[in-house]
């Protein structure tokens, strides 16, 4: 890759929520832009009408293709130049074609290495057929086998869900001893890659009240989720519970922990928007693109009203950048691994391997006996 900086892409989200809002206000201050270069995926015409109604002045660059972007400039790149009808406010499928739109122009130019990381604004579900969340859509446009993980996080608080957009009728058939196992393994690689936690320590709530009282209300605890820690405590991962939600947080147990495993969306968000009101942001792991989002929704009851704040836009780009530079730091020592060695006696032809846990120097005795092999 050439020597530039880091460029961050940003999908202007549901053009009838605050998406334009916030991602102007995060670039109020210009010096912001002698830390990266930002690529705004949307319509000019569009971004030009929400700082109109804002009543705010914030110059952009229009780009026609992410080779065009230019440093210390705020680039926008024209993913259609169709008019479209901005109600403030409201879901239209017409919003949502359009955040659809610089969703996939945006995956497009990912493929193609146009920019390192990827910051999406906030998009209303129902108002675009057949999509179920950035992850999920993400994971099947990258097609490469690998799974995602959403995990919300702030300096003191990370949650990661088991299950998501999944209906509460459905969760508990939904909840299996396996899939329990494969997102805390890719929480924890999250937590050491990606947030370079030397040795994370994860919490994991239980899915019934108080635990499941010894199966009086419910029997997942013992069938389930006991189960599973058990056997990710065999792997020797640091995995602790279940524990009932309410006292966990209730008591502030979470500042014992590096991250929490929470079995559904309210059980996990609700808590984590309530201690962490500005500065959430959601990003995925798991895949080869780092993904990070505001931890907030579309905010239609404030849309066009200048009351939209945007610290969790501005942390989930500063997110989304510590990441990328956490992967190539943590990466970078694996990256090209040592070839086996191989030493020939001079006496004959058999190759000696010499392993790391066998062919190191012991002290003592052991040392001196290989030593003496060594010279046989």
């Amino acid at each position: 890759m050439e020597n530039r900086k880091i460029r961050v892409a940003i999908t202007h989200g549901d053009t009838n929520g605050v998406g334009y809002e916030v991602i102007f206000k995060a670039f109020e201050d210009p010096a912001i832009l002698e830390l990266f270069t930002p690529i705004i995926y949307g319509s000019p015409r569009t971004a030009a009408y929400h700082q109109k109604a804002l009543g705010m002045d914030i110059p952009f660059h229009v780009i026609n293709n992410a080779k065009e972007a230019v440093d210390g400039k705020l680039n926008l790149l024209a993913v259609y130049n169709d008019e479209v009808n901005v109600e403030m406010g409201t879901p239209t499928p017409e919003a949502g074609t359009a955040a659809l739109k610089a969703i996939d122009r945006a995956l497009d130019d990912y493929k193609r290495g146009a920019f390192d990381v990827l910051v999406t604004s906030p998009v209303c579900k129902n108002s675009i057929k057949g999509f179920n969340g950035h992850t999920n859509y993400i994971e099947k446009s990258l097609n490469d086998g690998k799974k995602g993980l959403t995990i919300l996080t702030n300096d003191d608080l990370r949650v990661a869900l088991v299950t998501n957009h999944v209906a509460i009728k459905d969760v508990a058939e939904a909840i299996t001893k396996q899939i329990i196992i494969e997102k805390a393994q890719l929480f924890l690689q999250s937590l050491k890659r990606d947030l370079r936690i030397s040795n994370p320590r994860i919490a994991v709530l239980a899915l019934n009240p108080r635990c499941g009282e010894d199966g009086a209300l419910g029997d997942e605890e013992q069938e389930i989720i006991m189960p599973a820690i058990k056997e990710l405590e065999e792997k020797g991962l640091q995995v602790f519970g279940p524990y009932p939600a309410d006292d966990f947080f209730g008591n502030g147990d979470y500042f014992r922990f590096d991250g929490v495993l929470a079995m559904y969306h309210d059980q996990g968000q609700t808590p984590f928007k309530a201690l962490v009101p500005e500065n959430g942001v959601r990003f995925t792991t798991g895949l080869s693109m780092v993904r990070t989002a505001p931890a907030h929704g579309t905010y239609f009851n404030i849309a066009g009203r200048n009351q939209a704040e945007a610290q969790s836009m501005r942390q989930a780009i500063y997110t989304a950048i510590d990441i990328w530079r956490n992967r190539q730091n943590y990466d970078e020592p694996t990256a090209n691994p040592l070839p086996k060695l191989y030493h020939e006696k001079r006496d004959d032809s058999e190759k000696v391997r010499f392993r790391s846990n066998e062919g190191a120097p012991r002290f003592g005795k052991d040392k001196e006996k290989k030593q003496a092999d060594t010279e046989e």
